[in-house]
C-alpha cells in the first residue's frame, strides 16, 4: 500500500489534499547514484560545471554530487515559472544568474522536474548565449507530456502529468523536506 498524507490546515488553500507517495527513497537513492555513475563516465578526464536550478534541485543536486568520480564546478541559477501555484505561469523570470565563465568549457544543468518544457528550453537558450563547449541536461523527473525539442540526457523518471512535492520540489514553498517523491491525487 502506498504510503498518503492528508495535508491540514497549515497549507491554506492545500489543506484537505492528499498527497500519494510516487517514488520512494530507495528507488530515488537508487537512480541516483546511476546518474552519477553515467555522468562520471561520459566526463572522464574533464571538469564540468554543474549549474543547479533553485531552488527545487538543491536536494537532488547535492545527491547526485556526491554521487560523482570525477571533479567538477558548482554554480547555482534561479529562475520561476510557477509564482506558488500548481501550473507554470507561462513566463520564466530569471531571479539569480550564474557567476562562473562557462565559454568553452562543459556544462551540466541540473533541474528537478520538466514539466512543460518552459524553463528548461530558457536555460538552454540562456546558457548557450555565454558560448560553452557543451550543455547537457541532468533531471531526475520528467513529466509524460513534456515536448523538448533536444535530449535530456541524464534522466531520473519519467511520471505521470500530475503536480509533485517532496525531495526538494514543493507547493508555495512547502512540503520539500519530504525524503521521497509525493502526487496530488
Amino acid at each position: 500500500m502506498k504510503k498518503t498524507i492528508t495535508l491540514d490546515a497549515s497549507y491554506d488553500k492545500y489543506a484537505g489534499k492528499v498527497i500519494e507517495e510516487l517514488l520512494t527513497v530507495e528507488q530515488i537513492d537508487r537512480r541516483v547514484a546511476e546518474l552519477g555513475a553515467e555522468i562520471s563516465v561520459k566526463y572522464q578526464g574533464k571538469v564540468p560545471i554543474f549549474i543547479g536550478v533553485l531552488n527545487g534541485s538543491f536536494i537532488f543536486f547535492s545527491d547526485l554530487f556526491r554521487k560523482l568520480t570525477i571533479d567538477g564546478e558548482v554554480d547555482f541559477i534561479k529562475i520561476s515559472s510557477y509564482a506558488d501555484q500548481t501550473q507554470s505561469t507561462g513566463t520564466v523570470l530569471l531571479r539569480k544568474d550564474i557567476s562562473c565563465d562557462i565559454t568553452g568549457r562543459d556544462v551540466i544543468i541540473v533541474e528537478d522536474i520538466i514539466d512543460s518544457g518552459l524553463s528548461i528550453k530558457f536555460l538552454k537558450r540562456r546558457l548557450e548565449e555565454s558560448n560553452p563547449s557543451t550543455v547537457s541536461f541532468a533531471a531526475l523527473l520528467m513529466k509524460e507530456h513534456t515536448q523538448v525539442d533536444f535530449p535530456i540526457d541524464f534522466l531520473g523518471f519519467k511520471i505521470p502529468n500530475k503536480f509533485v512535492v517532496g525531495y526538494g520540489l514543493d507547493v508555495a514553498q512547502k512540503l520539500r523536506n519530504l525524503p521521497s517523491i509525493y502526487a496530488f491525487k
